[in-house]
């Protein structure tokens, strides 16, 4: 009997040890358990993966509707900012028109007074004139009779 054949029945024993408490059993189960594990985490990395894709589509189509509200928005501003611009651009025009009459309004004004200026003072000289070539060539009496009357004619012409 050589190392051999003892090697053989120890291992034959060892075997049998195994065999008696259930190791390959047990071995199996933990296997088995370990499988169900690796199958539940796969299945829950499955669905939190379809989760994310739902999720990351629906922020996508968020982004969508939210680009689109945005050039939206863009474009009313820019529609309102043209309506201000041509509004104020007719207001302006407007308010220079009014200005401009009024100048003209003034203007007109200031000449008419300037030529009755002028009248009034060009009466005046003429009556001062006449007073004076009257009251040289007519006694004084007839030539302020002949200038109080030539004066009420004149003011009446003019009212």
């Amino acid at each position: 009997m050589d190392a051999t054949f003892w090697a053989f029945i120890a291992l034959v024993i060892f075997l049998a040890v195994l065999f008696y408490y259930k190791v390959p059993g047990m071995i199996g189960n933990s296997l088995d358990e370990r499988a169900g594990r690796i199958r539940n985490e796969l299945d829950e990395a499955r669905k939190l993966r379809e989760e994310a894709q739902q999720l990351l589509a629906e922020y996508q189509r968020k982004r969508q509707e939210a680009e689109r509200e945005a050039q939206d928005i863009v474009g009313a501003a820019k529609h309102e900012a043209e309506l201000l611009v041509k509004e104020a651009k007719q207001k302006t025009e407007e308010y220079v028109a009014r200005r401009t009459a009024l100048a003209e309004q003034k203007i007109a004004q200031a000449e008419q007074e300037a030529v009755n200026e002028v009248r009034a003072s060009a009466v005046d000289l003429a009556v001062e004139a006449a007073r004076n070539v009257l009251s040289s060539k007519v006694d004084a009496k007839a030539g302020g009779d002949l200038f109080k009357a030539s004066l009420q004619e004149l003011k009446s012409k003019l009212n």
